[in-house]
């Protein structure tokens, strides 16, 4: 899966923006509106598990709750390397277009159901292009933007994501209690037709095509073995017996089309997922535990507006504003542990820390009844939010530790594939456990009690609002049974996520490489399999050690290696001259965040050393100066490729070292990193 080499390659061997850490503004308006349309796949994932209790009451079909979820994911999960290769054959622009208007599409239709299984059909449509969205918006920014502010702006993506995993709840709960769920599909219009407009107008990147064999074959048996799984987990026991023939039907099915999924990947030119991955202990390890992980957590997070809503009898918005301890939880640990594995290089102890949080969650949650109270499910909802984040960023991470370059980016989505295809599994077997523990609940409640005409057990499960409309006498039995089934599904999880607990522990912990880093957040908290190339996360990794590193020490640390005792501004100063051929001090100092008292004393020193002489008021290099010039350059390009480890061999491939000598030239040449002490500014020009 190399979705986005060519865009990035062409974002190398072109000028493409602007020189000098500048962003033309049209880039600008363009990653505002890729912004606009990575809200829209983000915001849809969060923003219906508020509204689903209502939307239940009004469409009926509370055993097919779970697929209102399960139909978007298993779509954008599928979908999404089709459109990281599509882009690259016929153009990002237009596939992102085209997958904006099919998520509005499904949208629109999605406020029009009337039924259940309309509304679930129009989901998957949703899904479809909501896997484009994602995809697709990653990968115009390395279209747009040099390596070096790449980094930079695909952490504006990974906000957006953080940003929806808070509001979406809250919006979708007020939506729900103050206009109608209707518009929690709606809202998505507006936005995206704004999102069409700027991109129609102001998106201009070249057009380039790469030939790629897209294996659709492949994708399609990957995505089919995963629907009859599906199926057999959450109509096994409910609407279909575990001997009926339909049931045994799809799972024979499940097992013959797994077989010809095999047998397809080991033919196919780009294997959707390469098998031999699962040679690796590490990334077959790492894929289980991510799929333990999308189970709890999307399953967890679907049906907690449930028991908040029906059970404790709180508002829809409310509802959103319980659920944030648990984003809370999840922000702050997953940030936390992944820089402090990138920063100390030491890993083993977040998954086993994370799956056994997680798993102590699920107990806890499990512990919750209608008496519960605000600050008990608060902290409770806080401890699991804080184990799935302890978990999900180092295991993107190791997965990228684990595996060869040429594997890197297709490893990467592997991994977060798995915690898809374990979402949609979390989400469909806990609504087949919560409606089969509901009935049985609700029948032995109501047994022997006199009820209301046209009331009975099947009333109270289509509709959960009757609840509010029984006698006093009952209401409490019912809640209760509402209560129990709704937290016996967390019960049925805790051995999953203690199953991802005891894998941990065989995790080997391989010293990391310099050039591995923390994921962005898009990778923890989406459930797309975001497809980028080994190219574009080596690019991603050293753009972010590059920006950390932007300051004094990069000149000192080139100026040791490269043997000189040097002030590091004078460094500087000799990087700028060998890039210019000529510059004026004080013009120098005028258009950079250096003082020019820094400038003038390192023009001094380089002046005294003999490494640049003046003509009239410019400085320009003497033969010694361009020598120490390009050592230090050299200096420079030698601890980017160290960062690399055993990538950078001796069979390294061309793109590699093109992305290691194009962030060496920015790293070296921008007025952007300060060789002094002061204040980072941006710089007003550079010196074209």
């Amino acid at each position: 899966m190399t979705g986005d080499v060519q865009g990035t390659d062409a974002a190398v061997a072109s000028p493409g923006p602007a020189p000098e850490g500048q962003v033309h503004g049209s880039v600008l308006v363009s990653i505002g509106a890729l912004l606009l349309g990575m809200l829209l796949a983000a915001l849809d994932q969060t923003i219906v598990s508020t509204a689903l209790p209502t939307i239940v009451s009004d469409l009926g079909g509370l055993e097919h709750l779970s697929w209102v979820v399960t139909a978007y994911l298993l779509a954008s999960t599928a979908a999404t390397p089709l459109w990281g290769k599509l882009g690259d054959q016929y153009g990002r622009k237009k596939l992102f277009q085209t997958a904006i208007v099919i998520f509005l599409i499904g949208s629109a239709l999605c406020g029009m159901a009337q039924n259940m299984p309309e509304l679930i059909a129009f989901r998957a449509l949703q899904g479809l292009g909501g896997g484009g969205l994602i995809v697709l918006s990653m990968a115009i920014v390395g279209d747009l933007v040099s390596p070096r502010e790449r980094g930079k702006y695909q952490g504006l993506f990974g906000a957006v994501f953080g940003a929806t995993s808070v509001l979406g709840p809250l919006l979708g709960g007020f939506f729900t209690e103050h206009l109608s769920w209707r518009w929690v599909f709606y809202i998505n219009l507006p936005v995206g037709v704004v999102a069409l407009a700027v991109i129609a107008t102001a998106l201009h990147i070249p057009r380039r095509s790469a030939q790629h064999v897209i294996d659709y074959l492949g994708t399609f048996l990957i995505a089919a073995v995963a629907t009859c799984l599906i199926l057999v987990a959450s109509l096994g026991g409910s609407t279909w017996g575990w001997t009926s023939p339909q049931l045994i039907g799809v799972a024979v099915l499940a097992v013959v089309l797994a077989v010809a999924f095999a047998a397809v990947e080991r033919r196919a030119a780009e294997p959707v997922l390469p098998l031999k991955l699962f040679h690796i202990r590490t990334f077959t390890l790492a894929a289980v535990i991510s799929f333990v992980v999308g189970f709890a957590m999307f399953g967890a997070m679907t049906y907690l507006p449930t028991f908040l809503q029906v059970v404790q009898g709180i508002s829809p918005t409310m509802s959103g504003v319980h659920m944030l301890p648990m984003v809370f939880g999840l922000l702050i640990s997953s940030t936390a542990s992944g820089q402090i594995v990138s920063r100390t290089g030491r890993w083993k102890v977040f998954p086993i820390a994370g799956t056994g949080v997680t798993t102590l969650g699920l107990l806890l949650l499990h512990q919750l009844d209608e008496n519960s109270g605000t600050a008990t499910m608060s902290a409770f909802f806080f401890v699991f939010g804080l184990g799935l984040g302890l978990v999900m960023q180092v295991l993107v991470l190791i997965v990228q530790n684990a595996v060869s370059y040429e594997d890197l980016g297709v490893a990467t989505s592997g991994a977060t594939f798995f915690r898809s295809i374990g979402a949609s599994f979390g989400v469909a077997i806990f609504g087949t456990i919560f409606a089969s523990r509901l009935g049985d609940k609700l029948t032995a409640a109501l047994r022997g009690q006199q009820l209301p005409a046209g009331l009975d057990a099947n009333a109270l499960k289509s509709d959960p609002k009757v609840i509010a409309g029984l006698p006093a006498s009952l209401r409490p039995s019912v809640l209760h049974a509402y209560a129990s089934s709704i937290t016996d599904v967390f019960l049925y999880a805790a051995p999953v996520a203690f199953v991802g607990f005891v894998l941990a522990w065989f995790l080997r912990e391989d010293r990391l490489r310099g050039s591995v880093t923390a994921p962005d957040v898009t990778q923890t908290l989406a459930s797309n399999p975001v497809e980028r190339s080994s190219y574009d996360e080596v690019c991603r990794a050293l753009s972010v050690l590059g920006t950390r590193e932007g300051r004094r020490e990069i000149y000192e640390k080139i100026t040791a290696r490269a043997g000189y005792d040097l002030l590091p501004a004078a460094s500087w100063v000799l990087l700028r001259v060998k890039k210019y051929g000529r510059v004026e001090p004080g013009v120098l100092a005028e258009r950079s965040p250096v003082p020019l008292n820094v400038v003038l004393a390192a023009a001094r020193q380089v002046e005294e050393r003999g490494l640049a002489t003046r003509e009239g008021v410019d400085l320009i290099l003497t033969d010694r100066g361009r020598e120490v010039a390009g050592r230090l350059a050299k200096a420079r390009e030698e601890s980017l490729a160290e960062l690399l480890g055993d990538w950078w061999g001796p069979d390294r491939p061309t793109d590699l070292v093109q992305l290691v000598e194009e962030l060496n030239a920015e790293l070296c040449g921008s007025d952007a990193e300060r060789p002094h002490d002061g204040e980072v500014k941006r710089p007003r020009g550079g010196f074209a």
